[in-house]
Formats: C-alpha cells, structure tokens, sequence
C-alpha cells in the first residue's frame, strides 16, 4: 500500500497539472512552477531509548511547455533538506540529510479520453559529508487514465525504480484517481502538500471557490547514502512513516496556493544498514506531532 500512494500521488504530481485541469485543456506555450514546504516533527520516543525530531523543508522549480491537443513536456528540480535531531541515545545514527531530485515529466492524449503518463527521474539522497553520487538512485513512474465520466478519472499505473544497496529494480503497481464526489466533495491521489513528492490519497470539501479542508494520508519512505563518521561509515539509512493530517488551503487565484496542515506521523521507524547491506539498527517510534504549510505559485 505505500508504493501504491507514493506512486499515485507522484504521477499526478510530476505531469504538472491536475486531472480537473487535463479537462479544462492547459494553456499552450511556456509555463512555469514553484513549490515551497516547510514541516515541522515533534519529538517522539525511539523503542531503542531516546528520542527523535525532524525538521524539513523543500523548493521545487519547473518549467513546462504545452502544444495543441493536449502534450506537455517539462523539466522539474527540487532540493529537500532533513534536519533530524536525536536525545538520549546512544549514538547518533545520522545528521543533516540533502535530497536532490530531478525529473522530466511528459504528459499526452491517447485518444478522446485517455491520458498517458511518464516520468522518468532521478534522486540523490544524502548525509552531509557524504558524495552526491553515493546516493543516487533512479527509475521511471508510467500510467493511464482513462475519463470514464466528467467527474471520475481511473487508470492503472506502475513504477520501476533502483534502492541504494539493492541490485533489483523494485516495480510496483499504482491505481490513479480523481473523483469528484459531489460539487463540493472529492477524492483524489493528488499531489495534497505540494513538494513533498510522497503525498497519498485526500478528501476534500471545497467550502468555498478559495477555501478547501482535507483530510490526507501519505506513505512517506525514503533512503540515504551516510558518511563515513557515524555508526554505519558509508552505509545506508531509512525513514518511514504514515502522515495523517488536515490540510486547509487558500487558492485566491488559478497560479497561486497557500496550505497549511497539522497531523500526526504514524507507524514511524529508523532502520540503519552498513556499507554490505547488512542492517545493525531497526527502531520505531512513537506517534509524533507534524504541523507546516507550502505554497504554489504558478506563471
């Protein structure tokens, strides 16, 4: 199931638009977008002793080019930042994480109701000191949706992509959705916090044409390279966890939005693996608070 919302939301996310939009027909030409979060994690108790904090932040800059009857190309970069911050332990298993990634999103019309998806990418995930290259890792999220009314969009998708320190690719299957419920109510594996590249399935209540609440959860997972200064020298670290929060959103025009939310990050573990492969650490962590906002612009 988290490869599943992660890869949904992705797709959705990385084409630029969102479904509602496909409908209206985007504007021919140039466009470009930025996206801005900022998250704050509380402290929460690791099961090993101690306890952990995050802070993270994320800007995301694109360009996008549209033509007639329906094809938009685009380049996308974003840079993240994760500042964590142990107490109490024993050791520190990793500081400062950097995470780079750069994607070409291209979407295009098959046929009078179907869409095709496909965004190959490329992710650098790092500790400070550590290469940039050491941390990459690549792959590709492909799908197709199919309008099977004005108010439902459904289709299949997949994604294929290379995990730090494992020698298969991981493929896995996604479902894309957009349903708009009612004139107010809706359904979606959209993008929900913009940059975070990991949200998964939100329902919304449009309380005005400006004002929206949703109620989202995500799967968030991600792996970086270490330095050679910690507990594991040039292995690996992992940070998993469910995000369950409640988003309020200001769009006062098309180009611009404003998010805020607050939630709790569920089911949270930090695993640690050496250089081999071999794992020497696996922790969970208590329910913790979560509180930001992001922001979209685009122009």
């Amino acid at each position: 199931m988290r490869a599943f919302l992660i890869l949904a939301a992705s797709i959705l996310a990385s084409a630029g638009v969102s479904s509602a939009q496909e409908r209206r027909g985007p504007p021919t030409g140039w466009s470009s977008q930025i996206d801005g979060l900022s998250s704050w994690q509380g402290e929460a108790s690791l099961s090993g002793g101690g306890d952990v904090a995050v802070n993270r932040g994320f800007v995301r800059g694109g360009v996008f080019h549209s033509w007639d009857g329906g094809t938009t190309a685009g380049l996308q970069l974003s840079v993240g930042r994760f500042d964590y911050r142990f107490r109490n332990t024993q050791s520190q298993p990793w500081g400062d994480i950097t995470d780079l990634r750069i994607s070409a999103p291209v979407r295009f019309r098959a046929g009078d109701r179907a869409t095709v998806f496909v965004s190959p990418s490329l992710r650098y995930d790092y500790e400070s000191g550590a290469g940039a290259s050491s941390g990459r890792t690549y792959g590709v999220f492909a799908g197709i949706a199919w309008e099977v009314n004005p108010r439902l969009t459904l289709g299949p998708a997949f994604g294929a992509f290379t995990r730090l320190e494992d020698n298969d690719l991981e493929v896995f299957p996604a479902l894309l959705v957009d349903w708009e419920i009612s004139d107010r109510w809706s359904l979606s594996t959209g993008s929900g916090l913009g940059a975070t590249q990991g949200p998964g399935l939100s329902l919304s209540y449009a309380v005005t044409e400006a004002w929206n609440v949703s109620l989202s959860a995500r799967s968030e997972n991600v792996r970086f390279r270490l330095n050679n200064s910690g507990p594991a020298p040039g292995g690996v670290g992992e940070d998993s966890s469910i995000p369950v929060v409640l988003t309020v959103s200001y769009d006062p025009n098309p180009g611009l939005s404003f998010t805020a939310f607050a939630g709790a990050e569920l089911n949270g573990e930090l695993t640690l693996d050496d250089a081999t492969g071999r794992q020497i650490s696996r922790q969970t962590y208590d329910t913790a608070p979560v509180a930001g906002f992001a922001f979209r612009l685009r122009f």
